[in-house]
Parts: structure tokens; sequence; C-alpha cells
């Protein structure tokens, strides 16, 4: 009875020995998944430069709008295998600047303004995608005269679609406001009846098209 026993407890022990492997085995079977999903790779998209504008516009004189662009910039755009952006980086050289207007557009250049010349660029950083109330909005941090604040991008992806020549196409678009003064846009003047010269509030809109490198 005893040699029952013995064999017996034997073999207990040797399937809990066995469940435990089979059982760690398994675990590190689901953070190898885990791992592969968070590492899974994503595809770049570059801009179009032909089909894109960075446009923004402000209050002048509290009478109306001024409107220009930015001619001259790299942007780039990552996306996951559902075609779902995941991040995007963007770098905008000031003195491209065009509000159609030669001195107005130097004065934006100067240091009143941008000051191209010891900041010559804005950058743009993505950091994550968030979804708020069913609008997504891309997170990044936003950069003028060396001053960086984080801004909140709702935006729009459309796409993939084949042009003519074959090319996996892309749009983006995205408008935001932004408040010049947290960059250190800060030159004015006061207007006799109230208000500035030129407004606080700056519209940025983005029309622009990505594809496949």
């Amino acid at each position: 009875m005893k040699r029952v026993q013995w064999m017996a407890a034997a073999l207990a022990v040797t399937v809990c020995l066995s469940t435990g492997r089979a059982i760690a085995h398994d675990h590190g079977h689901d953070h190898a998944q885990v791992d592969e999903h968070a590492q899974a790779e994503t595809t770049t998209l570059t801009v179009d430069k032909a089909h894109t504008d960075i446009g923004f516009s402000i209050r002048h004189m509290v009478l109306s709008r001024v409107r220009g662009h930015f001619g001259e910039y790299e942007a780039s755009l990552e996306i996951d295998d559902n075609n779902q952006l995941v991040s995007a980086n963007a770098t905008i050289e000031v003195a491209s600047i065009n509000t159609a207007n030669e001195k107005r557009d130097d004065h934006l250049r100067a240091d009143d303004f941008f000051d191209a010349e010891q900041f010559p660029q804005i950058t743009f950083v993505g950091k994550h995608v968030e979804e708020v109330n069913g609008q997504k909005v891309l997170v990044g941090d936003f950069t003028i005269r060396d001053v960086t604040r984080e801004l909140r991008l709702p935006f729009t992806l459309v796409g993939p679609v084949q042009d003519p020549w074959g090319n996996t196409k892309y749009g983006f678009q995205a408008t935001v406001t932004i408040n010049r003064m947290d960059y250190g846009l800060t030159w004015s003047r006061a207007l006799e009846t109230g208000g500035l010269v030129v407004g606080e509030e700056v519209e940025i809109s983005l029309e622009m098209q990505f594809q496949k490198s």
C-alpha cells in the first residue's frame, strides 16, 4: 500500500511540474504575441508638394483676414496596416512665407515676427493619435522661434486611392487655431478704435497629399 501511495505522489508531482512548464511556455508565447503586435511595422508616406498647401490666415485691423502659405517644407506620415495614422512630422522653412505682398513678407521674416535668420524653421513632431467624440486628433510638439508647445490637431485622412500612374495616394486635411503670442510672435499695434493691427489668433489650414515611397 505504501508503495502505491508513493508512486501516486510521484506521479502527481510529475504532472504538476509538467503542467507548470506548459503554463510558463504558454505565458511566454503570449508575451511574444504582445511584443510582436507592439512592434508592428508602419509605412512611411512622403508629401506630394504638387498637390499640397500649408496655409494660414490672420485678422488685419479687425476688418478682414490676410491669407498666406509656406512654399518650402518637408513632411511625412506614418500609417499602420489598416491605413490608420500613427504619427506625422513636418519641417517648414520660415523664409518661404508668402502673403502676396513683398513688404509684408519681409516684415514677417524679420525679428518683429518669425526672425527667420535666427529661427529658420517651424517644426511639428507627432507623438500619438487620439479619438475624441469620433474625431481623430493628432497630438504633437509644435515649435516656432524655439518655443515648443503641445498642439492638438483634428484631422481627416482619406485613402488609399490609386492615381492614373499607379501611385498610392492619401489625402490629409486639418484646421487648427493657435495664438501667436504663445510662440513669441508678440509684435502688434493698437488701433484708436480698439483692437489690434494684427490679430492674435492664427488659423492654420492644411490641404495635403501623400504617397507611398
